[in-house]
């Protein structure tokens, strides 16, 4: 019986791991992720993929409406998902979840694990040379235009969508520390939501950061909510005139609280899809525009019957 050959054409270099569940250690996988090729012109044609990097504690309540909307994209998309390593998932085998399960750990919000959890994800979705685009999304939400709305939004924008503000008040540049400087000074100190859209170029200034990382990881403690500030803050330090500085995931804080609402079977209406995707103002690529998101959360398990009704009428899929 002839032994088994890797192939050894340009296929074996840029072909994405068959199976995520790799045995690197977080160095080993960040330093492996953290490759790029110089010359820019790729030597074969690329089709730029879109990331959905889900962050969760275990289940996907709302798999079905995710699977409705990536329905047909297949080759224009790639999921990964960093869970609590002791869940188990049980995806049917033709699930687009199925075996998109990432090596994880336990992560703890606004503590630095739960942005070890965000670089691993990072790190794995790079490890594929075609997905260009990294969404950060959590099991409560979910997509609010058709796949090809988003696909071209995405890849015509100038801009990656990560939320970068300076807050002169106590829950932005009253969490800054003195030791942060001098990498970090206090009128660099950014604050954003912990969900984002980043480019390739970014992804990779994320996972090879070594420098702002230890800055954060011993000055930013609770209550600093580090996942509030480390990536907002570093990336407005090394890249500020690529963010759109503003998020692309819609969350309602009008109940107010330290959470967003959470949206149930009965809150899902006409009226509440109205409210969510109407009168909103924005830029995009430096001019006014009225899509100024494509995801929303929170959903609760229950809001997915209603969610499924009412989609192919408000959100086209």
């Amino acid at each position: 019986m002839p032994c088994y050959e890797e192939p050894s054409g340009l296929d074996r270099w840029i072909k994405p791991p068959s199976n995520l569940q790799h045995t690197m250690t977080d160095k080993e996988l960040l330093w492996r992720a953290s490759l790029m090729p110089r010359i820019k012109k790729y030597p074969f044609e690329r089709v730029p993929k879109i990331a959905f990097m889900f962050l969760t504690r275990g289940p996907l309540p709302l798999a079905p409406l995710w699977e409705r909307f990536l329905k047909g994209h297949e080759g224009r998309y790639s999921i990964y998902v960093h869970s609590l390593p002791s869940f188990q998932p049980h995806f049917h085998t033709s699930s687009v979840f199925y075996g998109r399960h990432i090596p994880s750990q336990v992560s703890e919000w606004g503590r630095m694990s739960m942005c070890d959890a965000e670089r691993r994800l990072l790190a794995n979705a790079l490890l594929d040379i075609s997905n260009e685009w990294f969404i950060l999304v959590s099991e409560s939400c979910i997509p609010l235009y058709n796949f090809s709305v988003i696909y071209h939004y995405l890849m015509k924008s100038k801009y990656s969508f990560i939320g970068a503000f300076d807050d002169p008040g106590p829950f932005g540049r009253g969490r800054y520390n003195n030791n942060m400087a001098p990498e970090v000074n206090i009128t660099q100190w950014r604050k954003g939501s912990q969900w984002f859209e980043v480019n390739r170029k970014l992804a990779i200034s994320i996972v090879e950061d070594t420098t702002f990382y230890q800055k954060f990881e011993k000055f930013c403690r609770p209550a600093c909510y580090v996942d509030e500030h480390y990536f907002p803050t570093m990336l407005t330090i090394q890249a500020g005139n690529s963010l759109a500085n503003r998020s692309i995931t819609w969350v309602d804080w009008s109940r107010g609280g330290p959470h967003p609402a959470t949206f149930g079977r009965a809150d899902i209406t006409e009226e509440f899809f109205k409210r969510m995707l109407e009168g909103h103002r924005c830029t995009y690529n430096d001019r006014n525009s009225s899509i100024c998101f494509l995801f929303g959360r929170k959903f609760a398990p229950s809001a997915m019957e209603p969610l499924l009704h009412l989609a192919p009428k408000f959100l086209g899929f």
